[in-house]
Formats: structure tokens, C-alpha cells, sequence
């Protein structure tokens, strides 16, 4: 509604499987999820506005994390910024500071780190502290 994108309107085109574990930085367009782990940055491609992360219950991120659309039900260790929305279900464990334009959080779900909203005149475009041009 409005023309904001829910997360059922995003196509999943890549996927980390709950076996594979990934040391290196990810970049991706569009929707990715996350069953496996990766040890690097995950961010949305450079420019691209519109991206949905999804971290299942068994998914697992060591570094910094940078979508437009982020929904975390597993684990984050390193700062985590989302230009639109960050989703946090219940079993959902972030070791970092947040950075979120709009913030939906479950009981269960655990920062252990500063949540920091993002005012609409500042927000970023999914990379950790980079303006909109």
C-alpha cells in the first residue's frame, strides 16, 4: 500500500544454505536468505535501494549487514542498518548497533547494542552511515 514493498512482494534470488558457510563479503540485488552462516559483510549492491535480507532461525552473520528490507530471525554480530525496515522475530539475536528507519520487534528477540532510528531528512540508502545523495 502506498507504494512501500512488503516483504511478500520481493523475489528471493539468491539463497546460503542451512549447510554452506561463507568467509567473505556478500553483495546481492534484489532478495537473498541466509540459512547458512557467512563470516563478511553482507550488503544489498551499491546504488540499489530496494533490497530484502532475510536471516532464518538457523542463519548466522559475522560482520556488518546493509539492506533496505531486513529480517532477522537468527544471529548478527556486527552492526546491522536498514534504510526502510528491520524485522526482528522472536528468536532473533543481534551483538551490534542497530540502525532502522522503521523497527518491527518480537518478544524474544535481543540487541545488545544501541538501537538508533534514522530520521527521514537523514536517512541512509542500506550502507551503515552514507546519506541519500
Amino acid at each position: 500500500m502506498f507504494g512501500k514493498k512488503t516483504a511478500a512482494q520481493y523475489e528471493i534470488g539468491s539463497l546460503i544454505g542451512a549447510t554452506t558457510t561463507i568467509s567473505g563479503d556478500v553483495t546481492f540485488v534484489g532478495g537473498m536468505r541466509i540459512d547458512g552462516t557467512v563470516k563478511g559483510s553482507v550488503r544489498c549492491a551499491e546504488g540499489e535501494k530496494s533490497g530484502l535480507l532475510v536471516i532464518s532461525e538457523h542463519g548466522s552473520i559475522e560482520g556488518e549487514v546493509c539492506a533496505a528490507h531486513l529480517v532477522v530471525g537468527g544471529r548478527i554480530a556486527g552492526p546491522v542498518s536498514a534504510g526502510q525496515l528491520v524485522e526482528l522475530q522472536p528468536k532473533a539475536r543481534i551483538v551490534g548497533d542497530v540502525r532502522y528507519a522503521a523497527l518491527e520487534m518480537h518478544h524474544g528477540a535481543v540487541v545488545e547494542g544501541m538501537m538508533i532510528h534514522i530520521p527521514s531528512e537523514t536517512r541512509v540508502d542500506a550502507r551503515v552511515n552514507r546519506p541519500e545523495p
